[in-house]
């Protein structure tokens, strides 16, 4: 595969991925995955919480948020069709991953940094799941960028940096083109990688490259607001847990979440993104 900055599609809504997207009548909750976020504690709770209600809106058929005790009554009295199931810590977090009807994970958004972020990456990787890497989980490995690739190497995992973290990560790339950069940093790493910016790259490890062009009737600039990430991050979760792989699911969410965003416009704050997808899905024609 070239690594030129010229060799890459555009990111669209194909077909297939609209069908994908679909509920048959014969289908049950149970058939569309069941996604789980981890959360920071208590007064962190605010990212997951948006990862969680992105991936319920984008159509998974259960969702999880994994918190820790101390911030069990602050996300209880803040949502409803979501479920709440403790995590303090690595060992709980196993015991979530001997559930195999989880099926995807999301992790990062106020989760925190340091060596328990560590840890639960590990263990989700570990157990072979599909998994969003986001936000505090690429700041805990920035100093050792390679022990993290050694645990995502050719599994289901998403890694989604704003420059910042992708500077950290890959600093020999910082200066690169936007689009070679991403290419390259997904085949060192051995997974999909969304690299988030004025414009979105998405590449795969095997050196595929698909672009969202922000320009003209598709420009929505004010996704630039905090939370907007979040809501990202936790859109390609619930498309993982229902049964898209990597590069289908990030591109999928990146086309969504730029499509709700422009439609919203000024104005517009995180938690108004999943509440915009009921439309488009019913333009669309599901």
């Amino acid at each position: 595969m070239m690594d030129d900055a010229q060799n890459w599609h555009e990111i669209t809504l194909t077909a297939e991925r609209v069908e994908a997207l679909r509920k048959r009548a014969d289908q049950h909750k149970y058939d569309h995955g069941h996604a789980v976020v981890l959360s920071g504690g208590a007064g962190r709770t605010g990212a997951a919480r948006l990862a969680g209600r992105a991936a319920l809106r984008i159509g998974t058929g259960l969702v999880t948020l994994g918190v820790p005790g101390s911030a069990q009554m602050e996300v209880a009295c803040q949502e409803t069709a979501i479920m709440l199931r403790r995590v303090d810590d690595p060992l709980a977090l196993e015991s979530l991953l001997a559930d195999d009807r989880l099926n995807a994970f999301c992790i990062g958004p106020g989760f925190g940094v340091g060596e328990r972020c560590r840890a639960c990456v590990a263990l989700i990787c570990g157990a072979n799941r599909s998994v969003v890497l986001d936000a505090d989980v690429l700041t805990s490995f920035s100093d050792d960028p390679e022990a993290l690739f050694a645990l995502v190497w050719n599994r289901p995992v998403v890694m989604t940096p704003h420059k910042g973290e992708f500077r950290r990560l890959f600093p020999d790339l910082a200066g690169a083109d936007p689009r070679v950069a991403c290419r390259k940093a997904a085949m060192r790493a051995g997974c999909t990688i969304l690299l988030k910016g004025s414009e979105t790259s998405v590449a795969d490890a095997d050196g595929g490259l698909g672009v969202h062009n922000p320009d003209g009737k598709r420009a929505a600039p004010y996704l630039a607001t905090a939370g907007s990430g979040d809501v990202l991050a936790g859109m390609i979760c619930g498309l993982l847990a229902r049964g898209f792989v990597p590069v289908a699911a990030a591109e999928t969410a990146a086309w969504l979440h730029a499509e709700a965003g422009r439609r919203i416009g000024a104005g517009l704050i995180a938690e108004d993104l999943p509440e915009a997808l009921p439309a488009i899905f019913a333009e669309i024609g599901l």
